[in-house]
């Protein structure tokens, strides 16, 4: 069999449920690629044990941060904070032998290549505003009143930046530079935790809840570079969707009380090429 790239985001392992899925992910060919698109789980301990799992399982792991991942919590981080907390993160994947998005992007030349793989880190910055706003502020005081308020407003802290926002535009910034340097001739595959457009957003049940789902920033990069597919999860509505003929593909497993709710059983990892 040839090897696949294959994906999967949002395992979410603290949940029994999620945790037997993880336990029984498999490569379909010892050369199996996997890119896990970020939520793995909240502490320390339950990312280190699903890494570790799948780094032994398949040929190469790419990960990329989500949000609950970045959660100051009780756990063995000790109390880690925004940058530095991200950046434990990054040294337990490389004793892992786990690739990150600090590290060169990876070149896959199996079925469907060969494309580069490149994991981003970008986080959001308010910008996928509730539809008859138009500033942060009311967005934000939109999702009070509403009750819909993400997590992240009590965990997830931006030290040493100011803010999210802030925190948010330097990874922009800094991606933006490494993408634009990449060989042209090569397809990329981007791969972040929140879709790069706003449009997947559209169909949530609660608008007011994009506002911690991505940035406008980079609402033309796969138009920009050269981008075969973009793979995302957090919104735990797994499907393909297609915009300016570019395949954005979410992997994500979601909530035990999400995807018990659908007619078939979680099919992952999803094949990506």
């Amino acid at each position: 069999m040839t090897p696949k790239l294959l994906a999967v985001s949002d395992l979410h392992v603290s949940y029994k449920e999620n945790r037997e899925i993880t336990a029984k992910l498999t490569p379909t060919t010892p050369d199996d690629w996997l890119i896990v698109a970020g939520d793995v789980a909240d502490k320390v301990s339950d990312i280190e044990w699903a890494l570790s799992l799948l780094a032994e399982r398949f040929a190469r792991v790419v990960w990329v941060p989500g949000n609950h991942e970045l959660w100051t919590v009780r756990d063995g981080a000790d109390g880690l904070r925004g940058v530095a907390r991200y950046e434990h993160l990054v040294e337990l994947c490389r004793r892992l032998g786990v690739l990150t998005p600090e590290d060169p992007y990876p070149l896959w030349e199996g079925e469907g290549g060969p494309v580069r793989i490149a994991p981003l880190f970008l986080l959001y910055d308010y910008s996928f505003l509730p539809p008859g706003c138009t500033t942060r502020e009311e967005g934000l005081a939109y999702a009070m009143e509403t009750g819909v308020v993400c997590t992240d407003e009590r965990l997830l802290h931006p030290d040493p930046y100011p803010s999210r926002e802030a925190w948010c535009a330097a990874r922009v910034a800094l991606t933006e530079r490494r993408l634009a340097a990449c060989d042209t001739d090569v397809p990329l595959v981007l791969v972040n935790h929140y879709p790069l457009v706003r449009d997947p957003t559209d169909v949530l049940w609660y608008p007011e809840f994009a506002q911690w789902c991505g940035t406008t920033a980079t609402a033309d990069w796969h138009r920009r570079f050269n981008v075969k597919a973009m793979i995302y999860g957090h919104l735990h509505i797994p499907r393909e969707t297609r915009y300016d003929g570019v395949r954005f593909e979410e992997v994500s497993l979601g909530y035990p009380r999400e995807w018990k709710k659908r007619p078939k059983p979680p099919q992952l990892p999803r094949v990506v090429l």
